[in-house]
This record gives C-alpha cells, sequence and structure tokens, in this order.
C-alpha cells in the first residue's frame, strides 16, 4: 500500500518537500474539516494497515481505472522475486518494462547461480546473491527456464518504476500478508491544494535480522480527478536515515 516501509529516497529531498508543503499547509487552514479528497488519503493510508485485504479493496474503490502509482526510482536490475522467509529458491515474480531485466528475464524464470554463486537456501541472508553495486556495472547469472539453464546478463541502471491500477493491485497481491503492518504507524497530517492533497506519516519497526528499531518520516502525493478518484500517487522517505539506525554507511 502506499507509504508503505520499503521504499527509497534522498532523505534531504524529503525533508525539503516537507518543509515546503507543510509551510503552504499552514497558509492553507490545516485544522480546516477534511474535505472528499483528504478522506480519501486517511482512509487509504488507514486501509494500509489493516491488512492485505483491505489495502487491496481500498485501491480497487479509490484509484481510478486509469490511476497510475509511482514506486520510488532506485539502481538496479528491474525485476521481483519471492523473497519470504519460506519461499525456496529465486524465482522471478515481475519483469520491470524498459529495465535492464526486460528481454533478459521472463516471469518464472529460476535464477541457479549470481556472478557464480550457487542459488541456496543457506547463503540466502549472507549478501552472496549479490546484485548491488555500481551503475553500469554488468551482473552474469544463470537462470533455469523451461527446464534448460540459460546464461543472461544484465547491466545494472536507473529504474523508474511505475504501475498502473491492475499492476499496483497485482503487486500487492504478492506480498506476505504475515508482515504487512507496520509496528507503528502515525499520520502526522493531511493537507491539500486544489486536486493534489499531502499525507505526511511517521513509520517505526523493527528489523528483523539485527532487532534493532528504527523510524522514518515519509510524505505521499496524491492527484485525484474531478470524481474525486486518485489518478496518480507515490511517497518519499528517509531511506538513508534508516540504514544509519541498523548501523549501515553509504561508503561511496
Amino acid at each position: 500500500m502506499p507509504i508503505r516501509s520499503r521504499r527509497s529516497y534522498q532523505p534531504t529531498l524529503t525533508a525539503t518537500l516537507i518543509s515546503i508543503i507543510f509551510v503552504a499547509g499552514c497558509q492553507s487552514g490545516q485544522n480546516a474539516p477534511e474535505g472528499r479528497n483528504e478522506q480519501a488519503v486517511r482512509a487509504w493510508l488507514e486501509a494500509g494497515q489493516l491488512g492485505k485485504a483491505e489495502s487491496i479493496a481500498a485501491a480497487e474503490s479509490l484509484m481510478a481505472d486509469d490511476g497510475t502509482f509511482y514506486r520510488p526510482r532506485y539502481v538496479g536490475m528491474g525485476f521481483t522475486w519471492d523473497n519470504r522467509e519460506e519461499a525456496t529458491g529465486m524465482i522471478v515474480q515481475s519483469v520491470i518494462p524498459s529495465s535492464p531485466a526486460s528481454g533478459v528475464l521472463e516471469v518464472g524464470d529460476e535464477f541457479v547461480s549470481v556472478r557464480g554463486v550457487a542459488i541456496t537456501q543457506e547463503n540466502r541472508n549472507s549478501g552472496a546473491w549479490n546484485f548491488r553495486g555500481k551503475p553500469g556495472e554488468t551482473i552474469a547469472a544463470t537462470i533455469r527456464r523451461d527446464g534448460a539453464e540459460i546464461e543472461v546478463a544484465m547491466t545494472r541502471g536507473i529504474i523508474d518504476p511505475m504501475l498502473n491500477k491492475t499492476e499496483f493491485i497485482e503487486w500487492m497481491s504478492l506480498g506476505d500478508e504475515e508482515d504487512w503492518a507496520d509496528d507503528e504507524f502515525i499520520i502526522n497530517e493531511i493537507i491539500s491544494q486544489g486536486n493534489v492533497s499531502y499525507a505526511w506519516v511517521t513509520i517505526k519497526n523493527t528489523d528483523k535480522v539485527s532487532g534493532l528499531p528504527w523510524e522514518t518520516h515519509a510524505v505521499g502525493r496524491f492527484v485525484f480527478n474531478d470524481e474525486g478518484k486518485i489518478v496518480a500517487t507515490g511517497n518519499l522517505r528517509e531511506d538513508r536515515f534508516i540504514l544509519e539506525q541498523l548501523g549501515f554507511s553509504i561508503n561511496r
């Protein structure tokens, strides 16, 4: 659901955006009763914390048929795989159009090895399945498709993923229902100007691997049509700040 906790953008941009829109909010009467659009944003956000089924139902009812969900940009390959703990192997679930993976991978492809490292359950959390690195770097891998092993290569690049309504609902349907809601989710403010609404939230969670707690601010932007349906939405949050709370650092 929107403003979920697995997103990535530079924190400086988030902080700047927060300061801009909430100064505007003070000028536009932030204590006024919530209008139709603000109520829709609140329902959308609250559904995201109730559960998977509620999130999907909210998207079906509140999003326009031609609506778009803008996922945060990142540097990578442009495919997803089932990374739930109970899942086995590394099987491609979706491929983003116009990404490095597009035309190379297909849904259902199973990775056999990445950079010569075998895909096994034992090294799942070891970092050995490493696709990360610099933009422009080519990663070689072996996949299994229709029973045959195929050598592939993808060059890491900027991914700018957008999902239409159908794709967005399908993407949510792949999520883990047991790990849906955040530990704590606070709606700080929802403001609007014209057909655009912004929501500022605070998210708190605990990292499963380290056991360390972390929190972040996130800002979501919602654009509505004349019928009060969401035609575009996306969000920014402080991913670098999250990593620093977990003891990671950016070294290049």
